[in-house]
């Protein structure tokens, strides 16, 4: 069913009303413009019952929806949220919660790093996906019925989704862990994008303070640009351009024009010397206040040992348990913790101490060990006399 109507909206919105969980879905264009544009909303009860809402189409008042989105009596299951939320975000200035992602429980539940949805309804269910129109242009109207079809199905498959992983994580008692994995899907911090923080994106040949510092000048200007025109950052400026005028520090327009992939129109309007003001006005601000690079020392042999150990033990703990190494710990964290037991990482808290960490410092600790069992890898606990296998 596609909804373009509101007294269809609003009689659909108010049959979901008293659901325990809702399937939801999007469909939206992000390659022109700063902001997705959402093109249609699905959603579905447990008893599969579906409809297509099209925000494009009949200047649909989507109240009734967001109503569902923030009643906190009813679970929204998406898959790979992220995006979707964002959406809402920008929409409402409210997070969608409760909710509950088929992605991160996958990972909890063992089907891998990060699995796609595809794959995920074809382990589970059985059935296969027909994605041919998945990357068609969805604001073009009207919708074919293969894509409605398309959509519709999106939340029609996840009722089977959740209720296979919803039942693996009562059975392992690991809900919860699901759960706290979403903290970060349900802050509002996650879907706000601070100007002054948009330099920490762009890569930088030569990270000196100063370099930084104007570096971070001109990437607010252009993220807050991109904002205001609703573009992507790269249409108003490319991050080479951004990271040569930070190196270059160019005082003059016909300097600035000599910036690679500078457009000669840009650099002769009223941008041009907004551009050169924001790079001198550096200069004014204190030292102490520019970002400070970060500096990667190289490690010593047995701290990279130690990386490459921890790294085996990791696959052992997560094929054990049956969790994503993904979800455990990064590649990041594993450094930190080589060299240092106590290291303020999520791998040393909660389940993720059990699943790995305690395990992790043991090994440190010389208490355990991993190797080779044939050709299998396999952990020993280790005594002051022998070593016997776990």
């Amino acid at each position: 069913m596609l909804i373009t109507d509101q007294n269809e909206l609003n009689k659909f919105c108010n049959a979901l009303k008293s659901e325990e969980y809702i399937t939801v879905d999007t469909e939206f264009l992000r390659e022109k413009t700063y902001y997705p544009k959402l093109c249609l909303i699905q959603i579905g009860n447990k008893d599969k019952k579906a409809a297509a809402i099209d925000p494009l189409k009949g200047n649909l008042d989507l109240t009734p929806v967001f109503e569902l989105f923030f009643d906190k009596n009813i679970l929204k299951i998406f898959h790979a949220a992220r995006q979707d939320l964002e959406i809402f975000y920008n929409l409402t200035e409210k997070v969608v919660t409760p909710i509950f992602d088929t992605q991160i429980a996958a990972m909890v539940c063992g089907y891998g790093d990060s699995i796609g949805y595809e794959n995920l309804v074809r382990n589970i269910t059985g059935k296969g996906l027909d994605k041919s129109v998945q990357f068609t242009n969805w604001s073009n109207r009207p919708l074919s019925d293969k894509q409605i079809n398309y959509a519709l199905g999106d939340v029609t498959h996840l009722v089977d989704v959740y209720e296979h992983l919803s039942e693996e994580l009562e059975k392992s008692n690991r809900t919860d862990w699901v759960f706290q994995e979403e903290e970060v899907l349900c802050d509002p911090a996650t879907y706000e994008n601070d100007p002054y923080l948009a330099w920490e994106r762009v890569k930088i040949k030569t990270p000196k303070p100063k370099t930084l510092a104007t570096l971070r000048e001109l990437a607010a200007w252009r993220e807050k640009r991109a904002q205001d025109k609703d573009l992507p950052r790269s249409w108003v400026m490319r991050d080479d351009t951004l990271a040569d005028m930070a190196a270059q520090m160019p005082k003059t327009v016909p300097q600035l024009k000599k910036i690679r992939n500078m457009p000669n129109d840009l650099a002769e309007s009223r941008h041009g010397p907004r551009l050169l003001e924001l790079i001198k006005g550096v200069d004014d601000t204190d030292p102490k206040t520019w970002p400070k690079p970060k500096k990667r020392k190289s490690l010593p042999p047995h701290i990279s040992a130690t990386i490459d150990i921890l790294k085996m033990l990791l696959k052992v703990q997560c094929a054990e348990h049956g969790v994503a190494t993904k979800l455990v710990i990064s590649n990041d964290q594993i450094e930190q913790l080589a060299q240092d037991s106590n290291a303020d990482i999520p791998a040393l808290k909660g389940w993720r101490l059990e699943v790995f960490g305690k395990d992790a410092v043991a090994l440190k600790n010389g208490q355990l060990a991993v190797g080779l069992k044939g050709s299998n890898i396999v952990k020993y606990k280790v005594s002051n006399k022998t070593e016997t296998s776990e």
